[in-house]
């Protein structure tokens, strides 16, 4: 008799709704869904080169770490969210949850460094505190299908200055240190992630209730372990990407206690772009950023496969729960229709937002509740169908970014789903790093080199690391994202010129403007405290956290940004900065108020959301 890993089970009932089934008697379950760890393993030891990092003078110890230079122009941080993961994992624990999914990108780039340090991470606490781990691909990991070189120019080497860390010898060296040459620098393909990782969710256990892939041809009723090991052998999982090109897929459904089933989605789309070379050939190969877009039209067999999953959790009283590194519904409350407008489609990531018939398609093959990541933000995605299939994806926010947390889903005893997000808001040790980083400020304003705002050397919690960390990524980078005139004007302006823009054009007086302010409790004069730049960065603050972001911002602000959405709603386009204001406050106002993403409830029957305070 198999011994099950888990010692709680869960009793369902014969009557089903949406593929939720769980009897009145049935103790909650709850689910922890971390993502975008992107774990950069900063005391990690390669393989086959004695280089340790740089000697930290605070800790003592040998430290593999990145520039702030480079993480403060990237969308993730490198080296402190090696203790925002730890940090997440002690929380987990001392909830005493079971059960957490990584919805892909849980290393920096695959490299089998950081590919060992995760899984000794996870071995540990499952060790300890006996929980089950649950992993699926990120376009970070495997950034292509097959095992491939790379190079990071950017780690922190002796006395400030960067360090070459590559996987190949070069025939010409860059920088002023010599590069280190390690094979753990590599990208790791398909073969090396799945291996190394098999023991959380990529492989079956033979403590699970059910294991299968979308290629596997047993069902729940002629199950065994030994079908499910026989069917995870990665010579199993192949499909043609193209004809010609065999590409691995890593989905999988797992039933690791009683009546949950666990759907972990293989997202990653890597189409050749020659179709004249080799198929082996691992840099032939496009990335997989761009999402759901592709597997609509490259992968359907997997929109089968959810199809034929959703029908048997039906049929047997399962319920389903989907994850997947990819967003399947619009990230940015609906507004990207409008952003377009505003800033052009190549910007802002919008080539990453799922086109609707995305959703559309998993809600009719009878999937409901989706976790995503990919895009480091705190948000929820409905849709809602004539014929009565809906969708929720639920958008977890990263360790590695502004907001840093990681969500809690808790299936009820009446079948409600309860969404909690849980904001990393202090984490020990993450200033360890800050005396190397003194040392590579102290080197590039030595060789006037292009510095950063040293302020973020002086935060005292982890929290507003990552806030000072978005505030110089929009200074040095998105900033550029905006038309120039556009940036222009609004980084002059401040709050009170903003305000005047919807007078004279529309006949309003200043007079009746004045009168609706009353109205509103707000006082023109109190508009000039902020100036746009404080705009342009609230902006970021709310879109990627969502009402968690409103703690960060004065509450008399955001009564300044509703009121300006009003008056800019009704706003005739007489000229180009106008129409794009206008634009601009639409989007702020629907950040502002879109679906409840910080803590509510799922309606398992319609998939109505309640929040929750």
């Amino acid at each position: 008799m198999i011994i099950r890993a888990i010692s709680f089970t869960f009793l369902f009932s014969v009557f089903t709704v949406s593929g939720f089934c769980q009897s009145p008697s049935a103790p909650d379950m709850r689910i922890a869904f971390l993502a975008d760890v992107h774990l950069q393993d900063i005391y990690g030891k390669f393989s086959d080169n004695d280089y340790k990092g740089v000697l930290n003078p605070e800790t003592g110890k040998y430290t593999l770490a990145r520039t702030m230079g480079s993480q403060l122009r990237s969308t993730r941080i490198f080296n402190e969210n090696y203790f925002a993961f730890r940090t997440a994992l002690e929380d987990i624990a001392e909830k005493d949850i079971k059960l957490v999914a990584l919805p892909g990108d849980y290393t920096d780039d695959g490299q089998p460094i950081h590919i060992r340090g995760l899984r000794r991470i996870l071995k540990a606490y499952e060790d300890e505190y006996h929980i089950r781990f649950f992993i699926t691909t990120g376009n970070h990991d495997p950034v292509g299908p097959f095992l491939q070189d790379a190079e990071k120019t950017d780690f922190l080497g002796k006395d400030g200055k960067n360090q070459v860390i590559t996987s190949r010898k070069r025939d010409t060296d860059r920088g002023e240190l010599p590069p280190v040459v390690t094979r753990d620098i590599a990208k790791s393909g398909y073969r090396e992630i799945m291996e190394a990782l098999k023991n959380f969710g990529f492989s079956p256990r033979p403590d699970d209730y059910y294991w299968a892939t979308p290629f596997s041809a047993y069902t729940p009723k002629n199950y065994s372990y030994k079908k499910a090991l026989e069917a995870s052998a990665l010579k199993n999982r192949m499909y043609d990407i193209i004809p010609g090109f065999p590409v691995p897929d890593a989905s999988y459904l797992v039933e690791p206690v009683e009546g949950l089933w666990l759907l972990a989605l293989d997202g990653d789309v890597h189409i050749p772009k020659d179709k004249t070379t080799a198929p082996p050939v691992p840099e032939n190969y496009g990335g997989a950023g761009i999402g759901y877009r592709n597997v609509l039209s490259h992968k359907q067999h997997l929109v089968d496969w959810v199809k034929k999953i959703a029908a048997q959790a039906k049929e047997r009283g399962k319920t389903l729960i989907a994850f997947s590194h990819f967003p399947m519904i619009d990230f940015n409350d609906d507004a990207s229709p409008l952003l377009k407008q505003l800033i052009g489609k190549k910007k802002w990531q919008l080539e990453r937002v799922p086109p609707e018939e995305v959703a559309e398609t998993f809600a009719k093959a009878g999937l409901r509740i989706h976790v995503g990541g990919h895009m480091h933000i705190n948000d929820t995605g409905t849709r809602k169908y004539k014929d009565g299939n809906w969708l929720v994806n639920i958008q977890t926010p990263s360790p590695a970014a502004y907001m840093p947390g990681y969500k809690i889903l808790t299936i009820h005893r009446d079948n409600h789903i309860e969404v909690e997000t849980m904001p990393l808001r202090e984490v020990a040790d993450f200033q360890n790093l800050f005396p190397l980083y003194e040392q590579e400020f102290q080197y590039l304003h030595k060789h006037q080199l292009r510095e950063w705002d040293k302020s973020i050397l002086n935060t005292l919690s982890f929290h507003d690391f990552t806030l000072s960390h978005l505030k110089e990524l929009v200074r040095l980078r998105f900033i550029n994202d905006w038309p120039g005139h556009f940036r222009d004007s609004v980084l002059h302006f401040n709050g009170r010129d903003f305000l005047m823009q919807t007078i004279g054009t529309t006949g309003q007086s200043v007079k009746e403007l004045d009168k609706r302010l009353k109205q509103a409790d707000l006082k023109m004069e109190d508009f000039e405290t902020w100036k746009g730049q404080d705009l342009l960065l609230d902006f970021y603050k709310i879109r990627n956290a969502d009402k968690l972001a409103f703690p960060d911002i004065p509450a008399t602000r955001i009564k300044q940004y509703e009121f300006l959405a009003t008056q800019y709603k009704d706003l005739p386009e007489n000229n180009k900065l106008q129409s794009r204001l206008k634009l601009f406050f639409e989007c702020l106002d629907r950040f502002m108020h879109g679906a409840p993403a910080d803590h509510f409830t799922i309606d398992p029957h319609s998939g109505t959301l309640t929040e929750l305070k």
